[in-house]
């Protein structure tokens, strides 16, 4: 949960930083820093929906024999 917690807050100040570079302004800065996490969210769900289906469609990859590990080593 801390590591969730510290990349939010980092996700959060490099927005800031970023818009505050290109507007020079801390309005618009503290705006795009507080809506822009929320945004990335929900194009991640959809992201991960859309991997998940094409996952679903892709052919599986042939299971190993437990047997044959050591010529599959190289």
């Amino acid at each position: 949960m801390l590591k969730t917690l510290t990349f939010t807050l980092m996700h959060f100040c490099i927005a800031f930083a970023v818009t505050y570079a290109l507007t020079g302004s801390v309005a618009a800065s503290g705006l795009v820093a507080a809506i822009e996490p929320r945004c990335n969210s929900v194009g991640f769900y959809f992201h991960e929906k859309i991997w998940q289906r094409l996952e679903k469609h892709s052919s599986p990859v042939p299971e190993r024999p437990k047997h044959a590990w050591l010529h599959h080593q190289a």
